[in-house]
């Protein structure tokens, strides 16, 4: 029976690495931080890690981990609303909920279903999804799961974006959804523009803050705190496995009636297993940590106009970002996997994007910036990048 499709999935593949699009991945035998080490023995940088705070190895995140171990075990084995809800299930939640200025929290296993399963307990036939053109896989797969009439807007463009919602003007209920910053380019959702669009024409607006919180805005509150206008959007969803921590777990936050329906209806909590009580309780550290300093954020802010400084001083073609993401453009796909592969010659680890993670002829290396680099990190790798730039021509 399997013989036909191996064919096929053996030509499948060959093509993809005669196209130079074969990914690879690396394999990595220390924590993650800001110098981690291979399975080849070779230690290098990092530079594109989701780590934007630092804490993916963080002492007292490490050190709460270990606590809820001993109070409260390894797992649960059972999804929420049967035996899978814990004191610290709920703290987690609260905590968050008060992080961002909203009214109530649901926890997901990762962000990718709490974007699956936002849309369909909410929305039918009679309602209208807005949707932003560069939103990630995850908001267009639960937009699919949903009857709801989808729209698309080009994006961050609010022209494009009112064409839209004056085309949905006859739904029962409107929702405008944007990632808060786009993980491809870096920009930031012009949020306060889409909220004044929302209010004209009577549509809720949603925010996927994966990149963006503990990121953007002075505190870390995400493109809200940012714009100032916390609290007034209805639906927020993030993660725990990028500047939260970077190990596993999503939510989703907002308006009390939303996340109590959620509860009740959303597929991916209600059918899979709940959190582990030590990533929950690392969760919860983290949020006291991010509630009492911004040493963090400062530092990551810092390190970010640093290097973006000195890189544009290169001659690099960078798109604009108000993020920790710099995506350095290089179009073509093959010259992105090239210029990586150089770049780990030089001790410094990043990853070629291409064709279909991004459009194409598109190509780019996305640099992330953390907390955990030093200046002499960064110095390291802008050398790194300059010579690999001028042995390839870019620069």
């Amino acid at each position: 029976m399997y013989t036909n499709v191996k064919e096929f999935l053996q030509k499948e593949l060959a093509s993809i690495k005669e196209a130079g699009l074969f990914k690879d991945e690396r394999v990595i035998t220390s924590p993650q931080d800001a110098e981690i080490k291979l399975s080849t023995g070779q230690q290098v940088l990092n530079f594109c890690a989701n780590n934007y705070l630092g804490l993916s190895n963080n002492p007292e995140l490490i050190k709460a981990a270990r606590e809820a171990l001993d109070t409260h075990g390894y797992g649960m084995s059972s999804v929420r609303f049967i035996c899978g809800t814990t004191d610290v299930h709920k703290k987690l939640e609260q905590k968050i909920a008060e992080f961002f200025g909203t009214e109530d929290t649901i926890l997901y296993a990762a962000c990718f279903d709490a974007n699956g399963g936002v849309f369909e307990p909410l929305f039918d036939e009679q309602d209208a999804i807005i949707s932003d053109s560069l939103n990630h896989a995850s908001i267009i797969d639960g937009v699919r799961l949903c009857k709801a009439q989808r729209f698309r807007y080009e994006n961050a463009n609010m022209e494009d974006l009112e064409a839209k919602l004056i085309e949905a003007k006859d739904a029962r209920f409107k929702i405008i959804v944007t990632d808060g910053v786009f993980s491809m380019d870096g920009n930031v959702a012009p949020i306060n523009k889409i909220v004044e669009l929302g209010n004209k024409y009577n549509a809720m607006v949603m925010i996927d803050e994966c990149h963006s919180a503990g990121v953007v805005g002075k505190t870390g509150r995400g493109v809200t705190e940012h714009f100032n206008i916390m609290g007034q959007v209805e639906i927020i969803t993030g993660t725990l496995g990028k500047a939260f921590g970077g190990a596993i777990g999503g939510f989703t936050t907002g308006k009390k009636e939303i996340i109590d329906i959620l509860r009740q209806r959303s597929r991916p909590y209600l059918f899979s297993n709940s959190i582990p009580p030590m990533v929950v309780a690392a969760g919860i550290k983290m949020v006291e940590m991010m509630s009492t300093t911004t040493t963090l954020q400062d530092k990551l802010h810092s390190n970010t106009d640093y290097f973006m400084g000195k890189m544009k001083e290169l001659g690099f073609d960078l798109k604009p970002t108000a993020s920790a993401i710099c995506a350095l453009m290089l179009y073509d796909a093959k010259l992105s996997q090239d210029f990586a592969r150089k770049l780990l010659d030089e001790g410094i680890y990043v990853i070629g994007f291409y064709y279909p993670v991004v459009p194409k002829e598109q190509a780019r290396i996305r640099i992330q910036l953390s907390a955990a680099h030093n200046v002499e990190h960064l110095d390291k790798a802008i050398t790194a990048f300059e010579k690999v730039g001028k042995e390839l021509g870019v620069i």
